[in-house]
């Protein structure tokens, strides 16, 4: 039986593994604007799913490349609006009716 680490994941999964310097799919910095989108929107609607029913292999690759993508949407957005109440801050404040719709680019 394998142990788990604090991630909940089994302990071998942080074991070297040459299986893993395999890459599925395009580089991200390959990608246009719009097929990043459409590869993030993708690999977000997935995500339930690998996490439940994926192997372990299968939820490791699927960390790796929405790793590579969500890095790759952030590289080029530096400054994307953040919105209010997802902010520590904001959060603190959501019982009193504020909007969490983004107002202010970079905060």
């Amino acid at each position: 039986m394998l142990s788990c680490s604090r991630g909940g994941y089994p302990d071998r999964m942080n074991e070297h593994d040459e299986r893993g310097n395999t890459m599925t799919g395009v580089d991200p910095d390959r990608l246009d604007d719009q097929q990043l989108m459409k590869e993030l929107e993708t690999i977000h609607r997935t995500r339930h799913d690998t996490l439940l029913y994926g192997s372990n292999d299968a939820l490791r690759a699927h960390n790796e490349r929405m790793a590579q993508l969500e890095g790759e949407f952030l590289r080029r957005n530096p400054r994307r609006p953040v919105a209010a109440g997802r902010t520590r801050e904001g959060a603190r404040e959501r019982g009193s009716g504020e909007s969490t719709t983004p107002t202010t680019p970079g905060t």
